[in-house]
């Protein structure tokens, strides 16, 4: 079979085609835009379904270099680091405090079901760890990020079944929160039905004034993080005994460089310039990482994988109405932080607040749900989950 090698910069210019062609499939294809699917994610696959078909003719597999793949990996978990802003976990009171150690509690049991599905089926546990916080909690970004590790310790194509999960999560994470929402809210007569009213989609179109200089201030500071992160996780790795993921030595530094620059007023801090970069960054380690799936290594493990998926589906509908809505104090608020929960338990962020934005269009907004879900969801639960991830691969491997 002939094998086609392009080297980082050919995959650099191939990530870049599919996030392009990512981004026209998800405006033409409505239930991509539905279930809020990222552009990435579309584009990547494409490719790798024909890479796929190419392999299981005969005709060729097509091979690339990742160096460039984990250096944009590494950037975006970097600007991660930057947006969480110790005051403002401090002031955010009891909600979110709460729901991050929910949060904890369901990676934990996202990984005991997928490894104890997987070993039942007499498959490695390790591929559990892909179908459970890596791919769920975790979603696209963590599972392309942390796939190679389960390759490295032993569960080969872990990467392909890992993003496979998650793509399975970002649609029922989409699917499953607006509907129990409903549920709890009709159930416990939380709130009536708002009057019929034509409501405006909104629109991420959001213009900010910047400088030149910012982007070259955030960059230095990306850089700078990027390079001393790698020390630390090298340092974190050596105390305590098991491999830490190459990037969350960038994202501790990321947290303590912004609260010093907040704390001490040294310069105004590039928020939006970072945001930017690090969008960027995701979009091509995306695209990158999903076009160099082996989707025929799914083959083998086709059936522990429904399996497992379905068992993570099955707890989260259970923790969420069991535990996530009393915890949370059983009013409107709850009802609209499940719905999120829902949302990046098994998606993403992105996921979330669509989730809530069709709950609150039908019974009103929530501005305490719109406040601790993406503070939780979207910034703390990263350093947890990463954290978690690493032991139990060091456990399992």
């Amino acid at each position: 079979m002939t094998e086609i090698q392009l080297n980082m910069y050919h995959a650099l210019a191939l990530g870049a085609a599919m996030y392009a062609l990512g981004l026209v499939l998800t405006k033409k294809i409505p239930v991509f835009s539905r279930f809020c699917i990222p552009a990435p994610l579309v584009g990547g696959l494409c490719f790798a379904i024909l890479n796929t078909i190419l392999y299981a003719t005969g005709t060729a597999v097509i091979t690339f270099d990742d160096t460039l793949q984990t250096v944009f990996m590494v950037f975006f978990f970097t600007t991660v680091g930057f947006t969480v802003s110790i005051p403002m976990l401090l002031k955010s009171g009891k909600s979110v405090i709460m729901l991050l150690i929910l949060s904890v509690v369901m990676i934990i049991l996202q990984n005991v079901v997928g490894s104890g599905v997987m070993a039942l089926m007499g498959k490695d546990p390790l591929y559990g760890l892909a179908c459970g916080s890596i791919a769920m909690i975790g979603g696209p970004g963590t599972a392309a990020g942390i796939g190679p590790d389960l390759d490295a310790a032993g569960a080969i194509g872990g990467t392909t079944v890992a993003v496979a999960a998650a793509t399975f999560g970002l649609i029922f994470g989409s699917l499953l929160g607006g509907p129990i929402a409903r549920k709890l809210i009709v159930k416990n007569h939380l709130r009536d039905e708002l009057a019929e009213q034509t409501v405006e989609e909104d629109v991420d179109d959001t213009h900010y004034n910047t400088h030149a200089n910012n982007f070259v201030y955030g960059f230095l500071l990306l850089m700078f993080c990027a390079g001393v992160g790698n020390v630390v996780s090298v340092l974190l790795t050596n105390l305590c005994g098991f491999s830490f993921p190459i990037y969350i030595g960038s994202m501790l530094v990321a947290v303590v460089i912004r609260n010093v620059i907040d704390h001490f007023k040294i310069m105004e801090f590039p928020a939006a310039e970072i945001s930017t970069m690090g969008n960027m960054f995701l979009a091509i380690f995306l695209s990158m990482a999903l076009s160099g799936l082996k989707l025929w290594q799914l083959v083998d493990l086709a059936l522990p994988m429904i399996v497992a998926l379905a068992a993570e589906v099955l707890l989260m509908v259970v923790f969420s109405l069991l535990v996530v809505f009393p915890v949370m104090g059983r009013d409107y608020d709850a009802a609209m932080i499940t719905a999120g929960f829902i949302g990046f338990g098994m998606g993403a962020t992105s996921n979330a607040m669509a989730n809530m934005q069709a709950v609150s269009r039908r019974y009103g907004p929530s501005p305490s749900a719109y406040f601790v879900i993406p503070m939780v969801g979207g910034l703390f639960n990263d350093f947890f989950n990463a954290a978690i991830i690493a032991f139990c691969i060091g456990l399992l491997a």
